[in-house]
Parts: structure tokens; C-alpha cells; sequence
């Protein structure tokens, strides 16, 4: 006489699955060897196990109904041994510990990918801010099926191989008994439907690409590498899912008088030896205008000479750097008589001027120092 299953589980014949679902999970928890070891109810429990493997499948459950073996299929018929309950583990497992996933199809909805683009911008628009519009190729919702991937006045239809479930199962014998194992549905993907017309569009995709324009804020004191975000922005996910966000990258083009350090700028203005000497006031176009650098009596090669507030704007917190000037002078490579004569007269005024032999180490005189640069030496 086949076993009533539906008896063994104590629910009525026409039992929802989500009935038939709770019911073993109770006698589960109930009956489970790791809970009661008494033979008997181990018996109990490969029963309930067996009747659950059927009346959970509708295709065995349909076959059952119909007078018809349920186990007849793939594996075989009989749940041998102990290993009988381990077809459905996970509810087994659901049933002491919770359900640890949501199973069921997947979503054809899913999020965008982020995206990123790179934007040149100059040395005044990284120091002041600006606002540029830049040109974004991304995926957009398709505007023929609105995101849903079926042709117009078409619509998704229910998986006839999987039954809107999204995953197969198929029973195999091993020597614990009979395993139940899941799997993805090949005909729909898991989706649980299936698209028999795509939207010409866009393949059945739910998006497209598209060219956007967008303007983007670009706060003071941005540098190298600095990566703005807008959310929302990037590529629409498939099915026409939310947006990912586009980062934009900022990249700052050199320039060609001054260099930027933090956000402090560098730059170099050469002045000839008699400006070093005498002092003189150079005219420079900084990113604010045209400013003078103060050049004073006696400056050095190499001398830095600050220029407060003249840098970039600091992007976190009020304030900017400097402009550091860096002092280069310059030595004539070539005199006239004229001009030779001149100098020999200072060198002589600075009491500089001698008979070359008559120096001492460290103490050689302008002119002198002049001439052995002339010379090569």
C-alpha cells in the first residue's frame, strides 16, 4: 500500500507549499536524530523526509497525485537508509538555524556599474574652482520597452521549465541515499521568466548607450588625482536597475611658468648680476594679476624670495599657499672694453683688484673671480 504523504506530514491534500514547508519543519525539529537518537523516531524522521522530497517538487507531487511512482526517476525509487534525508538538508537546516538565503528566482533588476572619466583642467581652475560640462557615454534606460527588455505590447512570460521557481532540482543516489541538489534554470537563467520577444532596441537588455552632457562642480583646491562624485550618474543596471555613480578624476595640466607643490606654486625669475647687486623691483603675472617681486640690495643666486597668499585656494578649511620665487642672477659671458673697463674701476673702488698671486685662498677679488670664469677656469 503507497505511503499517504500527506498524512505523514498531517497536512490536507490540498496543502499550500508554504503549508507543506512548515509542517516539516516542525516534525523536523521535532523527530531530527541530533535531537531524539530513539530508533523509532529515526524511522519517523526518514519518513517525513521522504513524504517532504516529494510533495516539495510539483513535478513529483504531480506525478503523486496522480496515482504515479514519484521516485521512479532520476536515482531511482527508495529512500535507502539514513542518508534518505539528506535530499533537503537546507530546509533541514532552515528549519533549526532559520532560513540562511532568499531562495527563488533572481531579479532582472539589477544596480549600474560605476563609472569613471578623466578631466584636464588648468592650474587657476584647480586654485579658484569652475564648473565644466563634459561629455558621458553611458547606459541609459532603453526608452522603446522603458527598461523591461520585451517588445512593445509584449510582456515576460513565466518559465514552462522551471515554473517561475528559477532553478531545477534533480535526486541522485550516493551512499548516504538519495541527494536532492539545485540548480540554476538553463532555459530562463534563473530569472524565473522568459522574454519570447526582445525589444528590438536593446536585445532585451533594458538599456542603451547614450551620450550625455553634464556639468560638473569643480570645488577650489582640487589637485592631481582628486575624484569628484555624482551619484547616481554612472550606467543604468540591466532591466533598467538604478544608476551607478560617475567619479570624475581630476588631472591638472602643467603650466608653463609655475609648479605646483601642494598647495604651494614655485616659479623662477632671472635678474642680471647688476640688479642683484643694486636691487630692482621685477614685474610678474601671477594667477591673480600683475604683481612686483622686490628684489633687494645684495640678493644671491638661488635666494626664495615669498609672496603671501598667492597660491592655491586650500580645499578643506579658508586660505591659500604661497607663490615661492625662486632668484636666479645671471654673469655676462662676454664684455666690451667699455664695459670690462667699468667693472675693473668697481674692482678697484671694492679695493678688489690685484696682481692675481696676491690672494689668498677665499679672498679673491671681483674682477679676478670674473675673469677665471671668462677664461674656463
Amino acid at each position: 500500500m503507497a505511503t499517504d504523504y500527506y498524512a505523514v506530514l498531517g497536512v490536507p491534500r490540498d496543502a499550500s507549499q508554504d503549508q507543506i514547508k512548515k509542517a516539516f519543519r516542525r516534525l523536523a525539529r521535532e523527530l531530527h536524530p541530533d535531537v531524539n537518537p530513539d530508533p523509532k523516531t529515526q524511522e519517523r524522521f526518514k519518513e517525513i523526509n521522504a513524504a517532504y522530497e516529494v510533495l516539495s517538487d510539483p513535478q513529483k507531487k504531480q506525478v503523486y497525485d496522480l496515482g504515479g511512482d514519484p521516485m521512479s526517476g532520476a536515482g531511482g525509487g527508495g529512500a535507502g537508509g539514513f542518508g534518505g534525508g539528506f535530499g533537503n538538508f537546507s530546509d533541514i537546516m532552515d528549519a533549526f538555524f532559520g532560513s540562511a538565503s532568499q531562495r527563488g528566482p533572481r531579479s532582472r533588476t539589477r544596480r549600474g556599474q560605476d563609472a569613471m572619466i578623466r578631466l584636464d583642467v588648468e592650474l587657476s581652475e584647480a586654485a579658484f574652482g569652475t564648473t565644466k560640462d563634459i561629455q558621458v557615454d553611458t547606459a541609459v534606460v532603453c526608452t522603446t520597452c522603458s527598461g523591461e527588455g520585451a517588445a512593445p505590447g509584449t510582456s515576460a512570460q513565466t518559465c514552462d521549465m522551471c515554473r517561475g521557481r528559477g532553478e531545477v532540482s534533480q535526486v541522485t543516489r550516493s551512499f548516504l541515499g538519495q541527494v536532492m541538489t539545485s540548480r540554476p534554470c538553463p532555459q530562463c537563467q534563473g530569472f524565473g521568466t522568459v522574454v519570447p520577444t526582445p525589444c528590438p532596441e536593446c536585445a532585451g537588455d533594458g538599456r542603451i548607450r547614450s551620450r550625455r552632457t553634464l556639468t560638473v562642480k569643480i570645488p577650489a583646491g582640487v589637485d592631481n588625482g582628486t575624484r569628484i562624485q555624482l551619484a547616481g550618474e554612472g550606467e543604468v543596471g540591466p532591466g533598467g536597475g538604478p544608476a551607478g555613480d560617475l567619479y570624475v578624476e581630476i588631472h591638472e595640466v602643467p603650466h608653463p611658468v609655475f609648479q605646483r607643490r601642494g598647495d604651494d606654486m614655485h616659479c623662477t625669475v632671472t635678474i642680471p648680476m647688476t640688479a642683484a647687486s643694486l636691487g630692482t623691483k621685477v614685474p610678474l603675472e601671477t594667477l591673480d594679476g600683475l604683481d612686483e617681486v622686490d628684489i633687494r640690495p645684495g640678493t644671491q643666486s638661488g635666494q626664495s624670495i615669498p609672496l603671501h597668499q598667492r597660491g592655491v585656494t586650500h580645499l578643506r578649511g579658508g586660505g591659500r599657499g604661497d607663490l615661492i620665487v625662486h632668484v636666479e642672477v645671471t654673469t655676462p659671458t662676454k664684455l666690451d672694453p667699455e664695459q670690462e673697463e667699468l667693472l675693473r674701476r668697481l674692482s678697484k673702488l671694492r679695493g678688489e683688484e690685484r696682481p692675481i698671486g696676491e690672494f689668498k685662498p677665499g679672498q679673491q677679488g671681483l674682477f679676478s673671480r670674473l675673469k677665471d670664469a671668462f677664461n674656463g677656469r
